[in-house]
């Protein structure tokens, strides 16, 4: 810990210290890797090098704004929360043949119980919330405690790495946290679960936001919401234009234009009939919701919001996965969101987390093929459908009832089939009669070769 805090204070050598968070942010780092000269008119500020770190983005404030009053954003959210959140941790056996079977133990009551009073998903519905809007979720162990390190407050402490005399990358020394008027903790690098599911192409350790690259998208969002509340209070019809002669004066102008206007105007005054003195000449401009195909303009962007979030429109209701709705549509969309997107961030999860928890087998002293995973067979997103469990489960009995008549016994023969891992079936020694010979019971006579041994 005094080496990392000294290396803090008295610096390294100068360290690309990019705060990326937008597409402008993306074109400056290009301009300056690449020479792009080109990409210089969108007016970004320069990096700021010479400090050993890696500072997070400073814009999460904002991005939980987004998450709070952009629909779309909050219901893509939401359903990888939703998902992401109802799994549990569990202990699995690495076999010589691969992962094998799921356990728990007393080791995973960090996990289960982060807090007082927080469960497993309380846990996970945090982590994955911070992984969205800044692109890495950090937390620390402190006694029997997770404690939750803000993203905007974390800085990863970097040191120059060398070799054969030349410069060789960058090495992470831990971490450092501070809230605005406190002072600075550093964390080794070991102390902190560091989860950053998307990695920043432009950073060493740091993660980026799925919502960087829909930053425009969700402006023009916000700008159609705002277009369709600005229609209705204008009285949900299009623009008019409305002239008057020549000789009124600006006084009988005004009066005319204060009335038509109390009379006309906003959406409870919509689709009175409209009465005109002499003189004044009405003209429709602009374009109405239908003649603008506003829906489709809006749903295509919608798609794109949820693409960058890996959740099929469908899963959330947007109008573009509406289209085309069907029951089998549905379920190829989750299959699609649970195996490409939610069980990739569970592996990262259980990876991230397994240095805060101790495997049973090294608190015994003994083996420490034992790895920290994920549990998912609970979660009711993920069940098939009532027919494919079906068939499944009738595959296995059969699987079953053919090893037991083997002689494998029936405890070892659930194991291996739950598992997938053959290796843990365990023979009674006893034979169908099939392979014993006419007239002995009980298992056939030991060869020469097997009284001899190997």
């Amino acid at each position: 810990m005094t080496s990392l805090w000294a290396a803090m204070r008295r610096g390294r050598s100068p360290v690309e210290d990019r705060s990326i968070s937008t597409i402008d942010d993306y074109a400056m780092a290009l301009q300056e890797a690449f020479g792009y000269g080109g990409l210089s008119t969108l007016g970004v500020t320069q990096t700021q090098p010479g400090q050993a770190a890696e500072k997070a983005p400073s814009d999460f404030p904002g991005y939980a704004v987004m998450f709070a009053t952009n629909p779309v954003i909050w219901a893509c959210m939401v359903a990888r929360q939703a998902v992401f959140s109802a799994t549990r941790f569990t202990w699995q056996r690495m076999n010589s043949t691969g992962p094998s079977e799921m356990f728990g133990t007393t080791g995973l009551e960090l996990l289960e119980k982060p807090w007082p009073g927080g469960t497993t998903q309380d846990l996970l519905a945090r982590v994955i919330m911070d992984a969205d809007l800044a692109g890495n979720s950090y937390w620390t162990r402190d006694g029997d405690e997770l404690v939750r390190l803000r993203p905007d407050h974390v800085q990863i402490v970097l040191e120059r790495r060398t070799a054969r005399g030349g410069a060789l990358g960058w090495r992470r020394l831990g971490y450092l946290y501070q809230e605005p008027g406190q002072e600075p903790v550093p964390l080794l690098a070991d102390e902190v679960a560091h989860f950053a599911p998307t990695p920043d192409p432009l950073a060493t350790y740091r993660g980026m936001s799925w919502l960087t690259p829909v930053l425009r998208e969700t402006t023009n969002d916000n700008l159609m919401a705002a277009h369709k509340k600005k229609f209705m209070e204008n009285a949900a019809t299009p623009n008019m234009v409305v002239r008057l002669a020549r000789e009124v004066s600006p006084d009988a102008f005004e009066k005319f234009r204060a009335k038509m206007d109390s009379a006309h105007r906003g959406v409870e005054n919509a689709y009175k009939t409209l009465y005109l003195g002499g003189g004044a000449d009405v003209t429709v401009v602009g374009k109405d919701f239908q003649q603008l195909d506003f829906s489709a303009v809006q749903g295509a962007g919608e798609t794109r919001i949820a693409a960058a979030a890996g959740v099929p429109p469908i899963i959330v209701g947007l109008s573009e996965g509406l289209k085309a709705a069907t029951y089998s549509n549905y379920g190829q969309a989750r299959r699609r969101f649970a195996d490409g997107t939610i069980h990739p961030l569970w592996m990262n999860a259980a990876g991230t987390f397994a240095g805060l928890a101790t495997p049973p087998g090294r608190a015994e002293g003994g083996s420490s093929a034992v790895r920290l995973w994920y549990d998912s067979r609970d979660v009711a997103f993920l069940r098939e459908d009532r027919k494919d469990a079906a068939e499944i489960q009738g595959i296995q009995s059969r699987t079953i009832r053919a090893l037991v008549d083997a002689g494998y016994t029936p405890e070892s023969v659930q194991r291996a089939v739950r598992s997938e891992d053959w290796s843990l079936l365990q023979h009674t020694g006893l034979f169908s009669v099939q392979l014993q010979a006419p007239g002995t019971s009980g298992p056939p006579a030991a060869t020469p070769a097997d009284e001899e041994g190997p």
